[in-house]
């Protein structure tokens, strides 16, 4: 038996009077009446709803027919705008980039940042926590890699 999802007081309320009123005029016995309505309550409940909300397939597009393809936001390609500005940082729909500042006005560890390639696990020393956060990782791609498709 499985567990009836929570249905509302007034939605159960309404149902077990129409199907109450309906067994009455039709003169059937107390234990009838109380099937019938389980019944009905069960399937009104666990009824699955078939609506069309998925797209309507336009006449006239076949599959030869070229698909519209999603644009992404229009590159600047302004020499003097993108070594004044910082490009692409606004996220609203209205306002401009932000320009940038002196070099001075940064903190000093943003020039120290690691931009390149991240480093392999032989390249970091043994006593440091990247080294052993970078193991765990490999770990659990190994571990995925030889399990995929197999059941635990």
């Amino acid at each position: 038996v499985f567990p009836l999802p929570r249905v509302p007081t007034h939605v159960l309320r309404r149902l077990y009077e129409t199907t109450m009123s309906a067994n009455v005029l039709l003169g059937a016995p107390r234990s009838l009446r109380w099937i019938t309505h389980t019944q009905a309550a069960v399937s009104n409940v666990c009824r699955m709803q078939v609506c069309s909300y998925s797209k309507k397939v336009a006449k006239g597009k076949g599959k030869g027919m070229a698909k519209e393809s999603l644009k992404g936001p229009e590159v600047c390609k302004d020499p003097v705008k993108l070594t004044s500005h910082a490009m692409g940082v606004n996220i609203y729909k209205t306002g401009q980039d932000p320009p940038l500042k002196a070099p001075q006005e940064y903190p000093d560890w943003l020039f120290q940042l690691d931009l390149g390639p991240p480093k392999k696990l032989t390249e970091l020393d043994p006593e440091s926590h990247s080294y052993w956060k970078l193991l765990r990782k490999e770990h659990m791609w190994r571990f995925n890699r030889l399990h995929k498709g197999k059941k635990l």
